[in-house]
C-alpha cells in the first residue's frame, strides 16, 4: 500500500500545484448538480487549464487517463452480470460503468457557452501530446467520440463565402488555405468571382469559425493543370456555360477536429447546391495533389524495381539524383525540372498509377491520404495529369503530377462500398498505366 501511495504522491508533485488545482475543479464539477454552480466551475476549469504550460497540459491529460478511467473490476463484474442475465437492465448498467468518467467531465464543460470551442482547442493540444505519449490514445478516443456527435453534419450549416462576407472571416479563409496558398486579397478576390465558389461548414456554437471549406471552379472541361484555376490574371468565365465543377482545394480550419468526418459531407452537400443553381453541370471532379508519391518513390527498393524493368529503375534513380539527400528541396526552375523528367515520363506515370491503386501499409487500400479521402467518399480515380502542378510544393511532393477524381452522383454509394471492401475504383485509363494491371 505504501508503495502505491508513494508512487502516486511522486506523480502529483511532478504535475505541479496548478495541475492539482485543475484536477480538484474537475472533481468538484463532476459532483456538482446545480446548473449555475456547474457553469461557474466549468469556467474556472477552463481558466485553470489555460494557465498551464505545454508540459503541465500533458500532465493533465495523463491525469485524465489515470484518475478518470473506469474501474476495471467494476467493469468486469458488470460484464459478468450481463453475461449471466442478458437483461437490458444489466446491459444499461454495464454501459454506465464502462464509460470513462472523463466523458461526463467533457459533457459538463461543454454546457458552458463557448465550451465547445474550448474543447476543440484542448483536443488540438492533446493530439500534439499524443505523439510522445501513445498511452493517451484512450483519452483522445473519448474526445473524438464526443466531438463526432457534437459535430454531426445534421447540426452543421453550409454557407457560401463570397466577396460580401465579413473581412474577419475572409482572413480566416486566407489563413487556413492548406492546398494552394492564397497570395493576398487580390488572389482571394479572383477565387470568389462569378465562375468560382467557396463553401464552408459552420457549427451553431462557433458561428464565426469555419470548420472546413472547399473551393470550386466552374469550367467547361475536365482540367489537367492547376495554374489556370488559380491564376490571378485569368479572365472570369460565364458560370452558366460551365459543364464541370472542379473541387480544387479543401482545407480544414480546426486541427482539433482531426478524424471527425466533415469533408465528405461538405462535398456531397455542395454538389446538391451547385446542381440546383447550374442545371448544365454534368460532371463533378477534383484536381488533386498526390502528396505521398515522391516519398514513396524514394523509399522503393532498387532491387525490386530492377526486377520489373531497367527503365523503371532508371526513372527512380533519376528522380532520386535530382532530389538529392534533401527531398524537401524544390527545383529552382520548375519547367526545367519537368523537362529533365521527360525521358522517364512514362515510367513515372506508371509508378504513380501503381502507387495510387495498390495497397499501402497495414490495411490501407491505397497509401495516398488524398486518394483515401476521395475514394472513401465515393469518387472514381479518373486521370493522371503530367506537369499539372509546377509549384515548389507540387514538385516536391508529387513530382508535378495531379489527379482527377470524378464524383458521379449515382455511383457514389457503390464506389464507397467498393472502397471499404478493399477495392480502388479507377478508370480504364489509369488501370492501363499501373504496373501489372
Amino acid at each position: 500500500m505504501f508503495g502505491k501511495l508513494g508512487k502516486r504522491t511522486t506523480l502529483l508533485v511532478q504535475e505541479g500545484i496548478k495541475v492539482r488545482r485543475l484536477l480538484g475543479r474537475c472533481r468538484k464539477l463532476m459532483s456538482e448538480r446545480g446548473e449555475a454552480a456547474g457553469a461557474s466551475l466549468a469556467r474556472e476549469t477552463f481558466e485553470l487549464y489555460d494557465e498551464l504550460d505545454r508540459n503541465h497540459q500533458e500532465a493533465f491529460f495523463r491525469a485524465l487517463l489515470r484518475d478518470f478511467s473506469p474501474d476495471p473490476k467494476k467493469v468486469l463484474g458488470a460484464a459478468q452480470r450481463y453475461l449471466e442475465t442478458q437483461s437490458f437492465e444489466s446491459l444499461i448498467r454495464l454501459s454506465e460503468i464502462a464509460e470513462p468518467p472523463r466523458q461526463e467531465l467533457l459533457r459538463r464543460l461543454n454546457r458552458l457557452p463557448g465550451g465547445t470551442g474550448q474543447i476543440v482547442r484542448m483536443r488540438e493540444r492533446l493530439l500534439d501530446a499524443l505523439k510522445g505519449n501513445p498511452e493517451l490514445a484512450a483519452v483522445d478516443w473519448d474526445f473524438h467520440h464526443l466531438l463526432s456527435s457534437w459535430f454531426n453534419p445534421g447540426f452543421l450549416k453550409v454557407v457560401r463565402v463570397d466577396w460580401q462576407t465579413p473581412a474577419a472571416l475572409l482572413e480566416k479563409i486566407i489563413q487556413h488555405e492548406a492546398v494552394h496558398e492564397i497570395q493576398g486579397w487580390n488572389d482571394l478576390h479572383r477565387r470568389l468571382e462569378r465562375d468560382r465558389r467557396c463553401f464552408a461548414f459552420f457549427h451553431p456554437t462557433l458561428p464565426e469559425e469555419p470548420l472546413i471549406f472547399v473551393e470550386v471552379a466552374l469550367v467547361e472541361d475536365l482540367p489537367d493543370a492547376i495554374l489556370p484555376l488559380i491564376d490571378i490574371q485569368s479572365n472570369s468565365g460565364d458560370p452558366a456555360r460551365a459543364g464541370v465543377a472542379v473541387f480544387y482545394s479543401i482545407s480544414n480550419c480546426q486541427p482539433g477536429l482531426r478524424g471527425v468526418s466533415l469533408g465528405n459531407f461538405l462535398i456531397k452537400q455542395v454538389v446538391d447546391v451547385l446542381s440546383a443553381e447550374f442545371p448544365r453541370l454534368k460532371r463533378f471532379c477534383t484536381l488533386s495533389p498526390v502528396p505521398g508519391f515522391a516519398a514513396w518513390l524514394s523509399a522503393l527498393e532498387h532491387e525490386t524495381v530492377a526486377r520489373q524493368s531497367p527503365n523503371l529503375l532508371r526513372a527512380v534513380l533519376a528522380v532520386a539524383k535530382e532530389l538529392g539527400p534533401d527531398p524537401g528541396k524544390a527545383a529552382a526552375d520548375p519547367a526545367a525540372a519537368m523537362k529533365r523528367r521527360d525521358p522517364v515520363k512514362n515510367e513515372l506515370m506508371a509508378l504513380c498509377a501503381s502507387y495510387l491503386v495498390r495497397p499501402g501499409a497495414g490495411d490501407a487500400v491505397t497509401p495516398d491520404p488524398v486518394a483515401r479521402f476521395h475514394l472513401n467518399n465515393g469518387a472514381r480515380l479518373e486521370r493522371l495529369n503530367w506537369g499539372a502542378d509546377l509549384s515548389k510544393k507540387g514538385l516536391r511532393q508529387s513530382l508535378g503530377m495531379m489527379v482527377n477524381y470524378v464524383y458521379e452522383r449515382r455511383a457514389i454509394e457503390r464506389n464507397h462500398e467498393r472502397f471499404i471492401s478493399g477495392q480502388v475504383t479507377a478508370s480504364r485509363q489509369v488501370r492501363s498505366l499501373a504496373l501489372g494491371e
